[in-house]
């Protein structure tokens, strides 16, 4: 039934993946058209397209996902296993609330079903039906945003591309854990906004940060749920978005590596890329980015989830107060830190006893210092 919310690809999409080789991705891929829907027991990701705006005030014209189909289905595929589909376009609802609805209904099932949907919008608000996607599953939900700025907008006259992260912090029922900001440009977020998030005890890496050492977000993608990409993270020199320009930015390589990080992290079952401007030049990055997310998947470790500790070196460092204990994988050199989570209310987090961290994180408790990873988790516990 909730299939049923989506149309079938663009016959266009179609006519143009039959004249494309056999070693063309287009060519290794399930669709969704007027005579048949993908047998979903066999797919492993499936791309939806979103064809809903109405989240920005100054919306474009109505969203045209054709060009990125043609430029991401003309690649060629790395060696992969996984399986994946085009599961077609959920089409703009009479209201807002509908289209919400309908993409909630779709992710979850895909979800449930232990299939990653990339979601490609439209506007970034529909990141908050992809949160709610995960009402039905009853856990706690990490969410990575690489946007420039945290979105907590007022709500007033409704949900928008600039509030949405407001209204999941809000609504009930809470079901986030822990939100992550990758990318945020001070100038464009109040005093106000960033003091929230530090009174929240969320994340956040200013763009400089990130753009000198990028490996400090590959934890943080290790431990999210949902990654949402706001295209105007990315300056407009490699974007070619020049209708919304942004000067500063994520380049082109610096947002497939985020999107490559995002694919290998193991917890990670739902992508979401959004705010594009139908221009062609905006569609052939989207398309890498949605490859390079592809190439992780491929690629994961399958370590989280430990189903046994045997491969794993355990570090303990006592510190004045605390003593802390990490992880390190033989497999893959990755690192966590041990957090101790009280039950009670937070039942829900008692098995949530890792977090990935870094080595860095392990030399600054070696030098008898607390990692700030490490204590926001704990007080978001305690809260």
């Amino acid at each position: 039934m909730e299939f049923d919310f989506l149309s079938p690809v663009d016959d266009e999409i179609i006519e143009f993946v039959k004249g494309l080789s056999s070693q063309h991705l287009g060519s290794k891929v399930a669709f969704h058209t007027d005579k048949e829907f993908p047998d979903t027991d066999q797919v492993k990701m499936a791309i939806i397209g979103v064809l809903e705006n109405r989240g920005e005030a100054k919306a474009f014209d109505e969203v045209d996902l054709n060009p990125i189909r043609k430029e991401l289905y003309g690649l060629f595929p790395g060696n992969w296993q996984t399986s994946i589909a085009d599961l077609g376009d959920i089409l703009p609802g009479n209201s807002l609330e509908d289209t919400y609805f309908a993409l909630q209904k779709v992710a979850s099932k895909l979800i449930r079903n232990g299939i990653i949907p990339i979601v490609i919008g439209g506007t970034q608000d529909l990141t908050y039906p992809l949160y709610r996607a995960y009402d039905s599953l009853e856990q706690m939900v990490n969410l990575v945003s690489i946007d420039s700025k945290f979105d907590f907008g007022k709500q007033e006259g409704g949900i928008t591309a600039n509030s949405y992260l407001s209204k999941i912090v809000l609504d009930e029922p809470n079901n986030l854990f822990n939100y992550s900001n990758v990318g945020f440009q001070t100038y464009y977020n109040s005093q106000e906004e960033i003091d929230l998030i530090e009174k929240l005890y969320f994340d956040a890496y200013r763009l400089g940060e990130i753009a000198n050492n990028i490996e400090l977000t590959e934890p943080v993608f290790r431990d999210a749920d949902i990654v949402s990409v706001d295209l105007n993270a990315v300056k407009s020199s490699y974007s070619g978005n020049f209708i919304t320009f942004t000067p500063n930015g994520f380049d082109g390589k610096e947002i497939c590596s985020l999107s490559r990080y995002a694919g290998i992290s193991d917890k990670v079952s739902s992508l979401g890329i959004f705010n594009h401007n139908n221009k062609r030049e905006e569609s052939v990055l989207i398309a890498q980015i949605i490859w390079y997310f592809i190439e992780g998947v491929n690629y994961r470790s399958n370590e989280y989830p430990f189903g046994t500790r045997e491969n794993y070196l355990k570090y303990i460092v006592p510190l004045e107060t605390e003593e802390l204990v990490f992880y390190k994988s033989n497999k893959t050199d990755r690192w966590w830190i041990e957090i101790n989570f009280f039950t009670g209310q937070h039942n829900k987090l008692k098995k949530n006893t890792l977090l990935p961290c870094s080595h860095e994180e392990y030399l600054i408790a070696c030098n008898q210092e607390i990692p700030e990873r490490w204590w926001k988790a704990q007080r978001k516990n305690s809260l």
